[in-house]
């Protein structure tokens, strides 16, 4: 797996979207390559639930956040949902003091985010 893509650790179909698991730090050198893959499969699935799972992800930065954020808005466009699971304690961080938690759907497990 190139450096460029090494967020992105794989998907498996829902009844209603599919689940893109991530993995590793998500930073500025991985940033880019995360997006054009996350935007990639919504392009080819047209998922109506996009769920992310970020229980592998242990530290995100501003141009991590920035990719969920346009990823957040390319669904909210095509009337479909992104739902996030598995925050680690640092991610979570992040969206709690950006206040990003009240403007995305927060599950605490892939149960959870099939529901939100």
């Amino acid at each position: 797996m190139a450096k460029s893509d090494a967020s992105f650790a794989g998907s498996q179909d829902l009844p209603d979207g599919v689940v893109a698991t991530l993995a590793g730090e998500i930073d500025y050198s991985r940033s880019p390559g995360l997006r054009n893959k996350l935007l990639e499969l919504v392009a080819a699935k047209k998922p109506a639930r996009l769920v992310l799972d970020l229980s592998g992800v242990p530290y995100m930065d501003s141009s991590g956040v920035a990719t969920l954020v346009e990823l957040f808005q390319a669904q909210r466009r095509a009337n479909a949902k992104l739902v996030l699971f598995g925050l680690q304690p640092k991610v979570k961080g992040i969206f709690e003091i950006a206040r990003l938690n009240t403007v995305f759907s927060i599950a605490p497990d892939l149960e959870g985010a099939k529901k939100a």
